[in-house]
């Protein structure tokens, strides 16, 4: 029953946002709502190829690029030259392990900072994402 509940909330989201419904954006916006976490378009495509052998990594990049497009995911910038994607494009933070490089989520109120609306330079300010880095509770136990 869950399964069905979170295959109908992928179909309302991607008909909201007035994308084409594809197979292959239905299987990339499902994949990464179960997940949960931040994978990468690679453990995207490997989850989906286990369903679908004939989903290519092309088709998963064009997949996600058209979802990041129309805000259903974000992408996330985890470490140097690794983008991982989330399914939550509510306001938030993340806390990055330099031990493990575990990946998490921060409640934007458990760290309060707004931008100004405008930069120095003249530059608008959209959006704004704070990335934490220190050591996970887990790793700290170690």
């Amino acid at each position: 029953m869950a399964n069905n509940k979170a295959q109908t909330n992928v179909e309302a989201r991607l008909r909201e946002s007035e994308l084409r419904l594809t197979p292959q954006r239905f299987a990339v916006l499902e994949c990464l709502t179960r997940a949960g976490g931040h994978p990468t378009a690679d453990e995207i495509a490997a989850e989906i190829n286990r369903r679908f052998p004939r989903a290519s990594r092309a088709t998963v990049y064009n997949a996600l690029k058209a979802l990041r497009d129309a805000g259903l995911v974000r992408e996330v910038l985890s470490q140097e030259a690794v983008t991982r994607y989330e399914s939550n494009v509510e306001a938030h933070h993340h806390f990055v392990c330099r031990v493990c490089g575990k990946l998490e989520d921060v409640a934007p109120a458990a760290f309060a900072a707004t931008p100004p609306d405008e930069l120095q330079g003249g530059h608008s300010v959209e959006t704004y994402e704070v990335v934490m880095r220190g050591v996970c509770a887990k790793c700290k136990r170690k």
